[in-house]
Formats: C-alpha cells, structure tokens, sequence
C-alpha cells in the first residue's frame, strides 16, 4: 500500500488508537517515524516503541501512554505537509500552548523538539504539534 503522507499517516494511528483505548498500535517502519516516535517517548507522551516483524515486513510498535484512563496526548497536529512545509528560524519558534506542549522539528543534527532547537540555536522544518 502507498502512502502520499507515512508521518501523517502515523499520527493518525496514534490518535486513533488513543481516542479507542488501545494498549499499542503499529505502524509501517520508517527511520524517521521510528526517530519522531523516539522523541515523543523521551518527551513523556508515549511509553515506548520498538521495531518488531509484522506480517514479514519491518514494523513500529507504539506502546501508548494514559493517565487517570486518559490519553496523556490531547491534541496530535501534523503541521508541515508534502503540499506545503513549513520552515522556522529557532529564533522564530514559538511556544505551543504557553509552554505546555511542543513542537517535533525537522533538523540537520536530527529530529528534536523545539526547546531543544532553540537552545542550540538550530532551525528546521517543523513537522507537527503535540500537547
């Protein structure tokens, strides 16, 4: 199957296995997802992930996170898409949701979040929101 968005792709499944209840979810194996999906389990809103064989295929297995039976994630934006990316300076970053939420940014040293992109003074592309 061919996807015109994987990293959309893969924050939907997340959202969709938060908002049903889900233990886990997979997704198709990518570097880049497995390495946004590593960002937001050091972040503290999933509780983990690990590259399992799935129907042959290489797959990510993101184990989800809840707190007093509720999603620890509220809201999963993408914000740079194929049809338009979105670029910021580290000086321009804002912060999302004063502070409470963060941005997942596209770098030359990797993928990081904006906190860190600002105190390295680093900007990128920025590939979605969460809080």
């Amino acid at each position: 199957m061919s996807f015109q968005d994987p990293i959309s792709d893969c924050l939907t499944r997340i959202r969709n296995g938060l908002m049903r209840g889900k233990k886990d979810v997979h997704a198709p194996y990518s570097k880049l997802k497995h390495q946004l999906v590593d960002v937001l389990v050091s972040e503290g809103y999933l509780k983990g992930c690990e590259k399992v064989e799935s129907d042959g295929k290489p797959a990510i297995k993101i184990t989800l996170k809840y707190f007093n039976e509720k999603p620890v994630i509220q809201d999963l934006i993408r914000i740079s898409k194929p049809s338009l990316r979105k670029y910021s300076a580290a000086s321009d970053l804002k912060q999302v949701k004063n502070g409470l939420g963060s941005y997942i940014v596209s770098t030359n040293q990797g993928l990081m979040t904006d906190r860190d992109a600002k105190s390295k003074n680093i900007g990128g592309e920025i590939l979605c929101e969460v809080f």
